[in-house]
């Protein structure tokens, strides 16, 4: 990704673009399963703050008017949807719940949608 691959405002979110700005939800959830704690933790860290600007900021136009850097943004916080739930609520299990979720294929999502 170019280093100004997202809008205005969400510059600290550029270093994981390339991780996390993943299209289709189970593709999220396999980046989720293949990343360590550590980057979970990295990309939580940095997108907590930005999340309710980001979603005021997409939520002033129709998803199919998206730009490319609004589409990149949108699927960085679906993709900390999927790590907030690995950071706040799994934690230490996480790997154990990782392995549960290759048996649970995801077929079809309404985030998938657009």
């Amino acid at each position: 990704m170019s280093s100004h691959s997202l809008p205005a405002g969400f510059e600290a979110l550029e270093p994981f673009v390339a991780r996390w700005a993943i299209a289709g939800s189970a593709n999220r959830a396999q980046a989720r399963s293949d990343s360590t704690a550590e980057e979970r933790q990295a990309f939580f860290d940095a997108a907590r703050d930005l999340l309710t600007p980001a979603i005021s900021y997409l939520d002033q136009k129709p998803l199919a008017d998206f730009t490319d850097s609004e589409k990149r943004l949108m699927d960085l916080m679906l993709s900390y949807a999927h790590v907030a739930l690995a950071v706040e609520i799994q934690g230490e299990a996480e790997p154990k719940h990782a392995r549960f979720r290759q048996r649970m294929i995801i077929t079809r999502s309404p985030a998938d949608v657009s």
